[in-house]
């Protein structure tokens, strides 16, 4: 483990110093502040922050272990379910055997939520907890690496060029390979970043990185792929806290125009995720993938059919197809023509209209494709059947 120690999670043995520094930081203690007591944090900031660290302080003396931590995250994080979710519901979780590891493969729409969910689902569901890989570019604090390796994370490190970034890429699958041979589970995404576009597919370099930690000479491909124990994870949300935003960034891309992301950018959009409404959600857990293809571009694509097959389309997905549809027939069939299971209230349409008129009228048509792109990854998946 000691190849591993800059991009590890923290270790039982390391827990107590580290939660020990947390009830001291005080944008930390603040953001806890404004979110779990806006009234009396807006009465008394002061005040608010003191009682919150000397209670914050009093926790930590419980915290002994990784596991103690992930127990407290577990239950704020059922608490943040019950207050932005509608039902959050499951499929496939039954088949997996709780004393194996398995490398989740997932589609990625949200930065922190997607890995959180599928870590609580299989907490609550009696299995081992999942190591999370996560980019270095959201960790340019103390404080949020540290909350983030408490719960398990490992770094993935994006900002390097050249031969570092080949030398990091090739520790980042001789972790990968290490951590599942020796029994702990493990999220990635399906690619580098989110679909924001609502576009799912597994990037080839993904296949081709979990390959660099092993003689290829030797080993196969495919003999690596199988011995991972894959298994895509769809998640589908009703409704996309910052489709907003996504929409905006799009739109200026397509436009040519540069779009300048602030270092503030990325903690709006974990913000918006976990404590703005999403709906109901549902977490598809797929079959194991058994493959003999040697091609990076061909197991990709066994990844995606499992991925897109899984998801759940919901109201919002539907609205958006029809409108598009009905700007332009060729994108795909009526929805009355495929057998897909629609169902679609007048209060789904005045409230996915409402939510399109509050934004900005040059980016509605993009946020309108977002939604709507679920559905014909599904129809382009049938025709290509």
């Amino acid at each position: 483990m000691n190849n591993f120690e800059d991009i590890r999670p923290y270790r039982d043995d390391e827990v107590k110093n580290v939660v020990n520094k947390l009830h001291k930081v005080d944008e930390l203690i603040v953001g806890v502040a404004k979110y779990s007591y806006p009234k009396l944090y807006n009465f008394s900031p002061i005040i608010t922050k003191a009682i919150l660290r000397f209670f914050l302080k009093k926790k930590s003396k419980s915290i002994d272990k990784v596991s103690d931590f992930q127990d407290i995250i577990s239950l704020e994080f059922s608490k943040i379910l019950k207050k932005t979710c509608g039902e959050v519901s499951i499929s496939g979780l039954e088949k997996l055997d709780k004393r194996s590891s398995y490398l989740f493969i997932g589609n990625h729409r949200d930065i922190v939520m997607d890995p959180a969910l599928v870590s609580y689902l299989l907490y609550k569901a009696n299995h081992n907890t999942v190591e999370i890989a996560i980019g270095d570019n959201l960790l340019n604090k103390e404080y949020i690496s540290d909350l983030m390796r408490l719960n398990k994370s490992f770094i993935v490190k994006r900002s390097l060029t050249g031969r570092e970034k080949l030398l990091a890429l090739k520790k980042l699958s001789s972790y990968i390979n290490y951590k599942i041979k020796s029994g702990e589970s493990i999220w990635i995404a399906q690619k580098e970043g989110r679909a924001k576009d609502g576009i799912d597919f597994t990037d080839p370099a993904i296949i081709k990185m979990l390959q660099l930690a092993v003689d290829s000479k030797k080993i196969k491909l495919s003999d690596t792929i199988n011995s991972l124990n894959i298994i895509p994870v769809s998640i589908s949300y009703e409704l996309d806290p910052c489709d907003s935003m996504k929409a905006e960034e799009i739109y200026i891309k397509k436009n040519n125009e540069t779009f300048i992301k602030d270092k503030n950018t990325d903690q709006k959009s974990i913000s918006r995720g976990l404590l703005s409404f999403k709906g109901n959600i549902h977490v598809s857990f797929g079959d194991k993938i058994k493959t003999f293809k040697e091609d990076p571009k061909e197991i990709a694509k066994e990844i995606d059919k499992q991925i897109i097959n899984n998801y759940l389309l919901q109201a919002p997905n539907y609205i958006a197809y029809e409108k598009l549809r009905n700007i332009d027939s060729s994108i795909g069939p009526k929805l009355n023509d495929v057998k897909f299971e629609v169902k679609i209230k007048q209060d789904d349409r005045e409230n996915f209209n409402k939510r399109i008129s509050l934004i900005q009228e040059n980016h509605r048509s993009i946020l309108i494709q977002i939604y709507a792109n679920p559905v014909i990854n599904k129809l382009n998946q049938i025709n290509d059947e």
